[in-house]
């Protein structure tokens, strides 16, 4: 799938299918844009404590360090948490959204980075609510199918809708939504036009596609990769396999201040 997984309460199974492959994840995931953090930042009246919610392997956290004084990091898969390299310094710990160790009214912000779906529950809103300062800022965002051009997009777009259609978690719809279906309990506030930027080359981009939760299902059950099916495509529209190509992922937020 392209995001990432489902790692807390409310994912089931699906922990187990993250952290069955956490250093590819870690590997083939595009990065978050730093002007994004930055901007968080300074939406925030302090910057002493973060926490990066269903951190997987770090991809929000790292970023946090450069603007908070302490970045904490929670996933439900401690497989996850010990992938990735240069996070020693991020406090990072094994719970579930709903039950944060966490004393109340601590950090000044928290992230969540493509897996509010899973866990988008009253109670969870209400925790969050207790473990952010009356001030502190509440950011979760997602982001869909990749975007390389119309010729390589119309295969990846095969892949996603047809080949693994009945594949995907049931959560999957809200990203598929940009979140218009959740409905936090605070006002939200508008967010930049953020988005994820990359340059890869083909091995990239197969490798990425691996990492989707309806590919390793769909192979499970079949016994065969069902990227293999679409790769002459896929290679046939991209060009040389080294060759490296602009690949963008568009952001959707859910932003606010849930004390307000």
């Amino acid at each position: 799938m392209p995001a990432s997984e489902p790692r807390l309460s409310g994912a089931g199974d699906s922990v187990q299918l993250f952290s069955s492959r956490s250093d590819d994840y870690a590997r083939y995931r595009p990065t978050y844009p730093e002007a994004l953090f930055a901007w968080l930042a300074s939406q925030c009246a302090a910057t002493d404590s973060a926490l990066d919610l269903a951190a997987g392997n770090g991809q929000a956290s790292l970023p946090l360090t450069r603007h908070f004084r302490q970045v904490l990091a929670c996933d439900a898969s401690a497989e996850q948490l010990a992938a990735g390299d240069g996070w020693a310094h991020v406090q990072r710990f094994v719970a579930e959204a709903e039950h944060l160790p966490l004393r109340n009214g601590l950090l000044d912000l928290i992230v969540v980075a493509q897996a509010l779906h899973w866990f988008a529950t009253p109670a969870f809103f209400d925790q969050a609510r207790q473990a952010l300062k009356p001030s502190g800022l509440f950011c979760a965002w997602c982001y869909s199918l990749l975007e390389v051009s119309p010729d390589v997009d119309a295969i990846i777009n095969h892949l996603y809708h047809e080949t693994l259609a009945g594949y995907w978690p049931a959560g999957r719809a809200s990203v598929d939504a940009g979140y218009r279906d959740i409905r936090p309990p605070f006002a939200c506030i508008d967010t930049p036009p953020f988005a994820l930027e990359a340059q890869w080359n083909l091995g990239e981009l197969l490798g990425y596609l691996r990492t989707w939760s309806a590919v390793k299902q769909w192979q499970r059950q079949h016994g065969r990769d069902p990227i293999e099916l679409h790769e002459p495509q896929i290679l046939s529209a991209w060009g040389p396999p080294d060759q490296r190509r602009p690949v963008r992922w568009p952001l959707h937020f859910l932003t606010g201040f849930p004390n307000r």
